[in-house]
């Protein structure tokens, strides 16, 4: 088993011009067609007109496609990993725990709670170097989301498959999510750990301030990220999208507030620190400040290497797809006009 990869991924942003050429392609044929129709009928015309194929450009077309499809392949650089090496480095163990409850719909802060908390982690994650990290997500119960790993791009793989559907039970289990990050961290004794909770802080199911103090007694930072604004705001239903709201009991509009003092309280029982959601950027780089000044051990990690370029399928391919839409005439061939592979001949009686 190996590992698949885009050398020049950027590349791939181009195949958004394959529907656009599609409908196009449908627009100017579909013009051509009522064109002809304003001659006359078309079966006349067949017969005035026998060699005019009113397929075969469609064909064509699209063989081009598939092979313009063939070729941004190529550009992109796809390789495949097929060997792998344990490397030597030195770094930190960091949990992130993800609030994926209902409540981090809310639209406080655009375009809500939980995408500006993905945003964070992203940018989070682009600053770390050689430091293992895995992913929790939270609401009711806690589940891990990433075990612990060095490889990056997986990590932000998983992040961007996280929603609120992930949970079925509902409500904020803070405490559950710091023990189960606890139990995500390697048995590897002599490394210096860390846990970021990311959440509106509306803890409701468990008591998150032993937990931290917990984690504190064994040598692990809480750090606390706070998602939301104070005055708070209603949690929209489903997908965030629709303009109706949760509503309680007695038919009033829930509303989500942040709150600050528990995450606060968490943080200092956890030795951590607490970082608003109105100044996450700069909390975030403080944060990253903090955890490089962690003394970092050395582990081992593997990774894929001696990636072996795949292009050059992609490029014949594309090649061969060109040449045959070169072959094939705009026009039906007179010596062979009349041949039809798709009639069966009647026997003679």
């Amino acid at each position: 088993m190996g590992f698949f990869r885009f050398e020049h991924p950027d590349f791939l942003y181009f195949l958004a011009v394959i529907p656009v050429l599609i409908v196009v392609h449908l627009f100017f044929k579909r013009q051509r067609k009522k064109a002809l129709q304003a001659f006359g009928n078309l079966e006349l015309l067949d017969h005035l007109m026998p060699s005019v194929s009113y397929k075969r450009p469609s064909i064509k077309f699209y063989f081009l496609l598939v092979a313009l499809v063939a070729l941004i392949l190529t550009m992109s650089a796809p390789q495949f990993g097929t060997k792998i090496q344990t490397v030597k480095r030195k770094g930190i163990e960091l949990v992130i725990a993800l609030d994926v409850s209902n409540s981090m719909m809310a639209q406080d802060i655009a375009p809500n709670r939980l995408e500006r908390a993905k945003r964070a982690i992203d940018r989070l994650v682009d600053k770390l170097q050689n430091d293992r990290i895995g992913l929790v997500v939270f609401a009711g119960q806690a589940y891990v989301q990433l075990p612990m790993t060095t490889d990056y791009p997986s990590a932000k793989m998983f992040l961007n498959t996280i929603n609120t559907d992930m949970v079925g039970t509902q409500g904020t289990a803070i405490g559950d999510a710091i023990y189960q990050s606890m139990d995500s961290f390697t048995s590897q004794e002599d490394v210096n750990r860390a846990i970021i909770i990311i959440t509106d802080g509306e803890n409701h199911e468990d008591d998150a301030i032993a937990a931290a103090t917990e984690a504190a007694n064994r040598g692990i930072q809480v750090f606390t990220v706070g998602m939301g604004l104070p005055k708070g705001a209603p949690i929209p239903v489903k997908d965030g999208r629709s303009n109706d709201f949760l509503k309680d009991k007695t038919g009033n509009v829930v509303i989500s507030r942040l709150n600050e003092q528990m995450l606060q309280e968490i943080a200092i029982a956890g030795s951590g620190a607490y970082i608003p959601a109105n100044n996450i950027r700069n909390g975030i780089n403080s944060l990253v400040d903090e955890l490089s000044e962690l003394e970092k051990s050395e582990f081992e990690a593997k990774t894929y290497t001696d990636y072996d370029d795949q292009f050059q399928y992609f490029a014949a391919f594309a090649f061969l797809l060109i040449l045959i839409e070169l072959l094939i005439l705009d026009r039906k061939n007179k010596h062979f006009g009349h041949i039809n592979i798709f009639e069966v001949k009647k026997k003679k009686q």
